[in-house]
């Protein structure tokens, strides 16, 4: 029943709705409600003009083909006159003579031996000193010492070659020669081993 009254409500507001409009000439009458139908007609297509085709371009005429002659390759030789000066070829060059290398001499196997006592060597030498007992007892004589050198100029060994009849002046000798430093010995520019003898001479002299 409720359903029934609010669609008669609805259908009476709009009916009001519809006088309202059609009093206020909102709404057109059934006369006056024509359809319009609007017909698009095309315009004629623009006739379209037949270009003229170009006449054909004459094809160029071959021309024949020229062989080339062939031709010799002659060599000519220069005609020289009988008073033309030719220069005559220059001598061969000798070939280099070979270089022959020297091969180094072979240092020697034993020390060399010098040929001046070791003194003239030896820019640094000590005299020996005079034993004090020797002094007293009067001693005197002269030693003669052999010495060995190194590479470096060193003294390698000492040995009494001749003594002087006393064993504290010899040992007084060997004593001061090992403290020498002297020239290294050379062989072709190398440093080498030497050996040399060196005498001492033991004197007293008055106070």
């Amino acid at each position: 029943m409720e359903r029934l009254v609010g669609l008669v409500i609805v259908i009476a507001l709009h009916a009001a709705a519809l006088w309202g409009l059609w009093q206020h000439r909102l709404l057109p009458t059934p006369r006056e409600a024509m359809t319009l139908f609007v017909n698009f007609i095309a315009p004629p297509l623009p006739e379209r003009k037949e270009e003229a085709t170009p006449p054909p371009k004459p094809k160029p005429k071959s021309r024949p083909i020229e062989k080339p002659e062939p031709r010799q390759m002659i060599a000519e030789t220069p005609v020289v006159a009988p008073t033309d000066y030719i220069a005559p070829p220059p001598p061969p060059q000798p070939a280099p003579a070979p270089v022959t290398e020297v091969p180094p001499r072979p240092l020697p196997v034993g020390p060399v031996a010098l040929s001046s006592e070791l003194s003239v060597a030896c820019p640094v030498r000590t005299p020996p000193l005079y034993p004090l007992n020797s002094r007293r007892l009067g001693e005197e004589g002269s030693v003669v010492l052999h010495v060995e050198l190194d590479e470096q100029g060193n003294i390698s060994a000492a040995r009494i070659s001749a003594s002087s009849g006393s064993a504290r002046l010899d040992e007084a000798a060997l004593a001061a020669v090992k403290t020498w430093r002297c020239t290294p010995a050379t062989h072709n520019g190398q440093p080498v081993r030497a050996t040399a003898l060196q005498p001492f001479k033991f004197v007293l002299r008055g106070n």
